[in-house]
This record gives structure tokens, C-alpha cells and sequence, in this order.
């Protein structure tokens, strides 16, 4: 059992894009913004830059058409956007060293001015594609998306406009045929020792060093701010590449076959974490489709709980649908179990487009987690505030509790509170915390 990075977009990198030009589907920058962007960073220092190419993506749209294709680019961009937050750390203060971006159809960009070695921005593209590439439910069906990416480092007083036609060509050559999903700019393949065999070695060793940390997103309750539990996430600090979140780290676990040995690590470091906390606090785990695939998934699960000393019925797991494609029904009967030894079920990044209302009838949920895209204008868009009421009177009608993630500003806040949202999470109160200074805000929870 895993638990996935998660961070919450911050305002300020949100305004960043939007206003100098955005796009309509996505939200993201667009691509004369982009240009914009690019031209100012070149100016500046150093720029890294990943192009993201969809490959065959006319088939979704004939498949599904134009609107299933539009949803499609949707969650894409969502997961190109939340990875690159969460990975990069911008809440370390360097939101504005990030741009995000959909250049044209489904061609996305990635750029940064931070200080990165080739390595890393290698490593991070790699974890992107894994990202990009888990399955897609849409309209009973599952869409597998090829993406190809263009790297390039360092890059310094290019125009935006000849950045960008660098990768484009770079990219072309990538979706025109062959195995490979990355390729550089320059042809070369410089970080490739590194990327994968050297990093799945590194892994390993870590495991065994248990160097893979944990950090926790706290989470409040609406009505009177008080602390409620937190959300692990999981982080490794490689001694060479710097901070890979979890999206990287799954990549390299599934290559290296470490996928159950980093699970149980990570699951161990944050139920020992929590096990000092208070009650009623809560832990929440996140859990992916290749936990689920374990037979005795469950049976694991609740053995790890009570080793750690931590009650069940204070433990969270939180899946999303898409942990739910291969195997549905396998997947219900072991959440049955956890539910029967009373662990709560959350439906997290719930409102996203893949919504099915199968899986709300199906499953023992106890939770609706509203994802960061229905809470982000709600304090001054009437339509965004409507589709926020429907959704909590649909889980109060299921008997289900709402938790609402990215929460920034106050006015938001209270918007959550008049439409009765139980919990909040986002750098309204709190970014990700340490198992220290989580402690020491448990602790005052007392």
C-alpha cells in the first residue's frame, strides 16, 4: 500500500499564467503566453523545458468524439499540472520559476528556470509519462494514452518561439514511429545510466536504509478550523537528483519490481508517525491499482495497522477511479473487508470528468473528496458555486462526508462553510508538513 504526493495548486502559480493568456479547455497557459514566458526566462538565466506529445490522439476523438476527446485533454492537463506542482515544490516559494502549458491540440509544455541538473529534469520526465499514461475511463470505455516527450536543459537567450520549434521538431521525430518516449533536443541520451539503472539500484538501497520519508498535508474542519487528521505523502531525497516525489517514485519501484517493499515502507514510516497523534485525528492513505492487485491486499493492510499500534477506525484509505479500471469488482470486495474492520473509504479528486455513478452506488464510501478544480473559483463564479452545492447535496442525500482539497483564500473558505463541506485541505492553513512539526500540531490539538 502506497501512499502518492499530493500538493495543492497555489494561488499565485495560478496567476502567474492566467494573466497573461489562457486556455479555455485546460485552464493552463496558452501557448502565446507561453511564448511570452519563455522569452522573459531566457532573458533572465538558464530555462529547462519538456514537450508532451499525445500519440494518436485523433483516435480518442474518433472513438469517443470531440467532447470525450475534450475530456481527455482535461484530465491530462490536470495531471501534467498537479505533477509538475508537486514535484518542483513550489510551495518552497518558486511558483513563478514554472510554467505549464498546452501549446496546440494535445501538445503540452513543461518549463522551469529552477536549478536542476540534466539528471533530474530526465527523472521528472519520466515520471510525467508514467503519470500521463495510467488508463482513462470515459463513457464505459479505457483510453491508453502513448505520450512522447521532448527534453531540454539549460537552454539561455533562445526566443520563446525558436525554443518551442526545437522541441516541436524534436517531439515530431519521437511520434513518428519507434519505442522510445524520451528524446532530447540535442539527439544525446546523456542521462540515461542514471535515469534508470542507477536510480532503481539507489532505490533498493534505500528501502533498506529506509531513507524514503513521509510528509503529511494536514486537514481542518470548515466549520470551526480545527484539526481533523492529515494525508501522507510520500517523498524520497536521492543524494544525487534531489527530491522525487511520488509520482517519479513509482516509476522507478515498478522498473525495479519494488513496488511492494516501497508500499509497506511507506505505509509503516506514517502509521508510526500518526501513532502519537490524539484521537480522533485521522490518517489518510492513498492506494494504487497495484496495491489492490495484491490477493491479500486487505488482510496486509489491517496486520500493518495493528503492528503500528493504530486504531482502524482512524485510518482513511483514498483511491480514485482510476485505481478502479482493471479490476472493479476485485477492488470492491477488498475495500468490503476494510470497511468491515472500520477503515473509512474516501473517492478522492472526485468532480474531475470521470465521475461514475456506479462506483458511488458499488463501493462502501464514506467520503467524497471534491477535487481542486470545483473548489478554485467557487467564491466568485455563480456556476462553479452551483455545481459545488449540487455535488455536497448529492453526498449528504449518500450519507457521505465532503472533503474539498486547494483550499487558498479565505472567500473560498466561506463558501465551503455555507454549503456545508465538513473538511479542508490547502495553503489556506498548511502546506505539507514533516512527521516533526505534524507531531507538534497534533499535539496541539489536545
Amino acid at each position: 500500500m502506497t501512499t502518492r504526493a499530493r500538493t495543492d495548486l497555489p494561488q499565485t502559480f495560478r496567476d502567474s499564467k492566467t494573466c497573461i493568456g489562457q486556455d479555455g479547455l485546460t485552464g493552463l497557459a496558452d501557448a502565446t503566453a507561453a511564448r511570452d514566458w519563455l522569452d522573459r526566462a531566457a532573458l533572465v538565466g538558464p530555462v529547462h523545458a519538456m514537450l508532451i506529445g499525445l500519440n494518436r490522439f485523433q483516435a480518442v476523438n474518433m472513438a469517443f468524439g470531440h467532447g470525450g476527446g475534450d475530456r481527455v485533454l482535461a484530465e491530462v492537463a490536470r495531471r501534467i499540472a498537479h505533477f509538475a506542482i508537486e514535484e518542483l515544490a513550489p510551495g518552497e516559494g518558486r511558483e513563478n520559476a514554472l510554467l505549464v502549458a498546452r501549446i496546440s491540440g494535445g501538445e503540452f509544455l513543461v518549463a522551469s528556470t529552477m536549478s536542476l541538473t540534466p539528471e533530474r529534469w530526465q527523472v521528472l520526465a519520466e515520471g510525467l509519462v508514467r503519470s500521463v499514461a495510467r488508463p482513462l475511463a470515459l463513457e464505459g470505455g479505457v483510453v491508453r494514452l502513448l505520450p512522447r516527450m521532448a527534453l531540454l536543459h539549460e537552454q539561455s537567450g533562445e526566443s520563446g518561439a525558436g525554443l518551442l520549434d526545437r522541441l516541436d521538431q524534436a517531439l515530431a521525430q519521437l511520434l513518428q514511429g519507434g519505442a522510445r518516449r524520451l528524446g532530447w533536443v540535442d539527439g544525446s541520451h546523456r542521462a540515461r545510466g542514471l535515469s534508470v539503472a542507477r536510480l532503481e539500484a539507489d532505490l533498493i538501497g534505500a528501502l533498506h536504509r529506509q531513507e524514503i520519508a513521509v510528509l503529511y498535508q494536514p486537514q481542518f474542519r470548515v466549520g470551526d478550523g480545527t484539526l481533523a487528521g492529515a494525508e501522507a505523502l510520500a517523498r524520497w531525497e536521492h543524494p544525487g537528483v534531489g527530491r522525487i516525489g511520488a509520482e517519479t517514485l513509482f516509476t522507478v519501484a515498478e522498473r525495479a519490481d519494488q513496488m511492494a517493499p516501497l508500499s509497506q515502507a511507506v505505509a509503516g514510516a506514517a502509521l508510526a508517525g500518526a501513532r502519537a497523534w490524539p484521537a480522533p485525528l485521522r490518517l489518510s492513505l492513498n492506494v494504487t491499482a497495484q496495491d489492490f492487485a495484491l490477493p491479500d491486499f486487505a488482510q496486509s493492510l489491517l496486520a500493518r495497522v495493528a503492528n503500528a499500534g493504530f486504531a482502524p477506525d482512524r485510518l482513511t484509505i483514498e483511491i480514485t477511479e482510476q485505481t478502479l479500471i482493471d479490476d472493479f469488482d476485485g477492488c470492491a470486495q477488498a475495500l468490503r473487508r476494510l470497511a468491515d474492520s472500520g477503515v473509512a473509504v474516501a473517492l478522492d479528486d472526485f468532480g474531475t470528468g470521470f465521475s461514475n455513478f456506479r462506483t458511488l452506488k458499488a463501493l462502501p464510501l464514506d467520503t467524497l473528496k471534491l477535487d481542486r478544480s470545483l473548489v478554485r473559483d467557487v467564491a466568485h463564479d455563480r456556476r462553479d458555486r452551483a455545481i459545488l452545492a449540487a455535488m455536497v447535496a448529492m453526498a449528504r442525500a449518500l450519507s457521505l462526508g465532503v472533503v474539498a482539497e486547494g483550499v487558498e483564500s479565505a472567500e473560498q473558505l466561506a463558501v465551503l462553510a455555507q454549503e456545508g463541506v465538513d473538511l479542508f485541505q490547502g495553503f489556506l492553513r498548511a502546506g505539507p508538513l514533516d512527521g516533526a512539526a505534524m507531531a507538534q500540531m497534533a499535539a496541539g490539538a489536545r
